[in-house]
């Protein structure tokens, strides 16, 4: 899911056995929104698009059903184990998806230009995210769209926003735990708002922005429980939480009747300006 540093830390390594249960659940909440924006954009046939930190393979096949078989899709990603298994390198429905081992902050961009560059989930996690911002807006065609969608821990830090009992407070309590390892490695929980301004500053025409969170869905359900067994070992160890704090907030989560959220997921989009001959 997210491009990082060769060793940052990062939290959700891909190499972990609930990564895919993360992917797919990541899907279920996110790709209706994802591709209501890539829709509107205009994403059509003939199009070359670059999908950053690829994790699972919905939105590349989404993609190349899109840009059809005269259209391609690069997937990329520091870990690509989970997109080439699911993918593998060839023609998806529509056209060709090429997946590439990349780290968008340190590699050059894939050569030839884009229609769409897209990341959802990955700059936050990026120590030098300003670079990697940079290299994909230079990416861009002319007249090129950039789609990026982040979180914003920060805008709603709760698991649990009706903090009812102590299910919810404990719920909240690991979550902030979490936080906690994310900033510690890096991450900036403010991210996702700054977005439209660095789409601006960036020399983007046209940017725009929204902003969704779901509450109680069953996939927020499964995410969480892979969440929390993936960095269960660092919660631990960062004593920010016991073996036993962790087993009851598993087993209250596997009830399915706490009202689990995600942070906001800021979607802003902002189009490469046309070169002057374009314009006449």
């Amino acid at each position: 899911m997210a491009d990082h540093g060769a060793d940052d830390g990062y939290l959700l390594d891909n190499q972990q056995a609930e990564a895919g249960i993360r992917f797919g659940a990541l899907a279920e909440l996110f790709d209706p929104v994802t591709f209501r924006h890539i829709d509107r954009l205009g994403i059509a046939q003939g199009m070359r698009c670059w999908e950053i930190g690829a994790g699972g393979p919905t939105v590349p096949l989404g993609l190349a059903a899109r840009v059809g078989p005269d259209g391609a899709v690069v997937a990329t990603d520091i870990d690509t184990s989970w997109t080439e298994s699911a993918l593998g390198t060839g023609t998806g429905t529509g056209g060709t998806i090429e997946v590439l081992r990349h780290d968008v902050a340190a590699d050059p961009p894939p050569p030839g230009g884009f229609d769409l560059v897209h990341a959802r989930l990955v700059l936050v996690h990026v120590t030098d995210r300003a670079e990697a911002l940079r290299r994909m807006v230079g990416a861009l065609r002319p007249g090129g769209l950039l789609l990026v969608e982040d979180a914003d821990p920060g805008l709603q830090p709760l698991l649990c926003p009706d903090e009812s009992g102590p299910e919810q407070r404990l719920a909240n309590r690991l979550r902030s735990g979490f936080r906690e390892l994310m900033a510690s490695r890096g991450a900036d929980l403010a991210y996702g708002r700054t977005l439209p301004r660095l789409l601006r500053e960036a020399g983007l025409d046209d940017v725009r922005a929204d902003a969704y969170f779901p509450i109680t869905s069953p996939a927020c359900t499964v995410l969480e429980a892979a969440t929390v067994r993936q960095i269960r070992a660092r919660l631990v160890a960062a004593g920010l939480a016991t073996d036993q704090d962790i087993d009851r907030h598993l087993a209250n989560v596997a009830t399915g009747r706490l009202d689990l959220a995600t942070a906001p997921m800021i979607s802003a989009w902002g189009r490469r300006p046309l070169l002057h001959a374009d314009r006449t």
